[in-house]
């Protein structure tokens, strides 16, 4: 990126500021001005761990509350 402060940064989408990530909110702009659709992709991410991991697994490492994680399997088909 050549916005990026530091180009040798480990960040894979490196933010303005040296050393730090790019916000998400910008990030998905960017995303979203090229036609992807963040929403839809989150869901069916998110659908997916739920399938493979228990629900409370997958709400804690996300930081997502056990409710909607616990929904979002069920909806998705997990036992």
């Amino acid at each position: 990126m050549n916005t990026a402060t530091n180009h040798a940064s480990r960040w894979l989408f490196p933010g303005r500021r040296a050393g730090q990530p790019m916000h998400p909110d910008a990030l998905a702009a960017l995303i979203n001005d090229i036609g992807i659709p963040t929403t839809a992709g989150r869901t069916a991410a998110i659908r997916q761990h739920v399938l493979e991991m228990p629900a409370p697994v997958v709400a804690e490492a996300l930081g997502y509350h056990r409710v909607t994680t616990a929904k979002l399997a069920s909806e998705a088909g997990s036992n």
